[in-house]
């Protein structure tokens, strides 16, 4: 039961994130093609809810679905089960989930 859920989960978040791939794919070529410079970008991020909730949904997706990914490498190669596995599971969710959204909030914050 668990494996259909962490599959389903995987699946959700994939879906979730090929829309925003593509669209920070747009947003980046749009700023290198008009030649904005790094402080004009940060001018138009900086304290827009947005672009917190465009790349916060980002990383949570991103954070669920590579986590998910380096389960399996991690049952496979590493040969962790059960609980270590699940910790381990989390831990890279967690560290994953926060270093993203640190990075989130220095783009969109001041």
């Amino acid at each position: 039961m668990l494996d259909v859920r962490l599959y389903m989960a995987q699946r959700i978040s994939a879906l979730v994130m090929a829309p925003l791939v593509i669209g920070h794919i747009a947003v980046m070529i749009y700023a290198v093609q008009g030649g904005l410079t790094t402080a004009e970008i940060l001018g138009r991020t900086q304290g827009s809810i947005l672009w917190f909730l465009f790349y916060g949904l980002f990383v949570l997706a991103v954070s669920v679905h590579a986590a998910i990914g380096i389960r399996v490498i991690a049952g496979e190669w590493l040969k962790l089960r059960g609980f270590p596995l699940t910790v381990f599971s989390y831990a890279v969710f967690f560290l994953l989930l926060s270093l993203g959204l640190r990075a989130v909030m220095a783009v969109t914050w001041s």
